[in-house]
Order: structure tokens, then C-alpha cells, then sequence
């Protein structure tokens, strides 16, 4: 059995390696927060209306998974746990990124399409799951609780 002391220093370990996790994934953000702003300006350039609206709409759905990343590893610091719904989040925005990206370029074929498709499914009742998992403990909690 793991005595408390190594579990403490382990526990320790963790919040360390997940807050440095953090502290890059808000610079990440901010410095890409700060190239998007950059990056609006090149649609004045008027290259037809395509342009690079599909560079915009890939960068602000990369950043929006890092932001649900970030919360993933803020909500560990609140409850020690990671919430599993943050990062089905996350990939359920990554894969719709990389199908609208793919879609955009006319690059996707049907088969990717409906591969593509039953991985959206299966992440989606994966996040249902979890939330219904998540609901159930809250409630367990909240009777023993009382």
C-alpha cells in the first residue's frame, strides 16, 4: 500500500507538472489571441471571398480547444479530479476544426466523411455519459451530504 507521504509527494508532483501545463497553455493563448488580431488584417487584402477566412476560422477553433484545455486543468485544481466533459469538448472542437478545414479546401473525401461522422457520435455519447456520471455523483454527494 502507498503511504501517505508518497501519495502527498506524488499529489505535489502533479499539481506542479499541471500547473506548468497551465501557465503555458494561457501564454499559448494570449500569444494567440494577439496573432489573430494580427491576422484580421490580412482580409483587407481583398483575395477574392475565400480569402483567409478559413486561416481565421482554423485559428480561432485551435485556440477555443486550448481554451478548453485550460479549463480542464483549472477545474483539476479545484476538485484534484480532470472533468472528462472539458475534454471531450476539446476534441469534439478539434475534429469539427479539422473537418471544416478539410470540407473548406474540398480535400474530404466520403469515406472521411462518415469516419469522421461516427467518431463525432461516439465522442458525443461519451460527453452524454460523462455528464450523466457527473450528475449522478453530484447528487450522491449532496445526500451524503445532508
Amino acid at each position: 500500500m502507498i503511504s501517505k507521504k508518497i501519495q502527498g509527494y506524488f499529489n505535489k508532483a502533479v499539481d506542479i507538472v499541471f500547473g506548468i501545463i497551465l501557465v503555458f497553455l494561457i501564454f499559448g493563448v494570449a500569444i494567440g489571441a494577439v496573432q489573430l488580431f494580427f491576422t484580421t488584417w490580412k482580409l483587407l487584402a481583398f483575395e477574392g471571398v475565400t480569402g483567409y477566412y478559413i486561416d481565421i476560422i482554423a485559428d480561432v477553433l485551435t485556440l477555443y480547444v486550448l481554451i478548453e484545455l485550460s479549463r480542464s486543468l483549472v477545474e483539476y485544481f479545484h476538485t484534484s479530479r480532470l472533468r472528462l466533459t472539458f475534454i471531450i469538448d476539446a476534441a469534439i472542437v478539434f475534429v469539427i476544426r479539422e473537418i471544416l478545414i478539410a470540407l473548406f479546401k474540398h480535400e474530404l473525401q466520403p469515406d472521411m466523411i462518415y469516419a469522421f461522422s461516427a467518431f463525432i457520435l461516439v465522442l458525443g455519447l461519451i460527453r452524454i455519459g460523462s455528464v450523466i456520471v457527473y450528475q449522478r455523483e453530484k447528487m450522491i454527494s449532496k445526500d451524503l451530504g445532508s
